[in-house]
């Protein structure tokens, strides 16, 4: 299964404490990285959020998730006013009046900045945590199936550049018996040019030698090893980013080797074109997982 890392999803839940929204954006990144930003009564499911991603299944990616609640006007309860600590409060204050000479009014504001006396009713979100927890669940596995839809999206593009790229080696291994036989008619041409007597031996070395050195049969080999080895990986179910990218750096090799002992124009091309071919993919190979 072909996954990408770019995606995003959005889901929202209403309960009679309020409504309840998560957003999750994933980018391309090396490795899994979460990062949450959640209201303050939820701190303590981070853990749990982060064993959900593991278990959906996401390898990879630089993962932001927010979480906002937004409670209902009905859920937001008073304020509690602790009557003994308020009066002790003014009791203390005017005692203190009595001594002084220019005694300072005071109000019911000052009464209630002091300490203990104001508070505000610690709310029960236990049913709020629990949706969260739900709606984190199913927020996760829309974003999987983004991700999957996005990445199979991707993969008319890397089966079309591989067949492009098999037929291209093919191409030139076809080529490759002539292409000898016009280098050896070449050097023959050559010595008669030069009125030089052909010798057999040594005809026949400089053959060997030639064919050493522009002998691309392995690196032909190895490139279709490759391209069936990326047409493998992209039938799996597991993440294959990491793979495939590896598999690009191979095949960027074999082509820059045959580029390296091409002896004809066309052969040139050919690894030209599956550079090109080999950079298209690999530039998308960077966003799966």
């Amino acid at each position: 299964m072909i996954r990408s890392m770019t995606a995003f999803a959005r889901k929202d839940v209403r309960g009679d404490w309020g409504t309840l929204t998560c957003e999750i954006r994933t980018v391309n990144h090396r490795y899994l990285e979460p990062s949450f930003r959640l209201p303050e009564a939820f701190r303590e499911l981070e853990n749990r959020f982060r064993e959900e991603l593991r278990r959906k299944g996401l390898k990879r990616g630089k993962v932001d998730i927010s979480m906002r609640l937004q409670s209902e006007e009905q859920a937001v309860q008073g304020f509690e006013i602790c009557e003994d600590v308020a009066r002790a409060v003014n009791d203390a204050a005017n005692h203190i009046n009595r001594m002084l000479d220019n005694p300072a009014h005071i109000n019911a504001l000052d009464i209630l900045r002091w300490p203990g006396v104001l508070s505000v009713p610690e709310q029960d979100y236990s049913a709020a945590r629990e949706a969260a927890v739900e709606l984190f669940s199913e927020t996760i596995t829309e974003l999987v199936s983004v991700r999957e839809r996005e990445g199979e999206r991707l993969r008319p593009l890397f089966e079309e550049r591989l067949a492009t790229m098999g037929a291209l080696v093919e191409e030139v291994r076809t080529r490759l018996p002539e292409l000898l036989a016009a280098q050896e008619k070449n050097l023959r041409d050559r010595f008669e040019k030069a009125r030089v007597e052909l010798d057999s031996d040594r005809v026949a070395q400089e053959m060997v030698m030639l064919a050493q050195k522009c002998d691309v049969a392995e690196e032909l080999d190895r490139l279709e090893a490759h391209i069936s080895e990326v047409t493998e990986s992209l039938q799996g179910n597991d993440a294959v980013g990491r793979r495939l990218d590896f598999l690009m750096q191979e095949l960027n090799r074999e082509a820059n080797t045959l580029s390296s002992k091409s002896i004809d124009a066309g052969v040139t091309r050919s690894a030209v074109e599956l550079k090109v071919l080999i950079e298209q993919m690999r530039e998308q190979v960077q966003n799966l997982e």
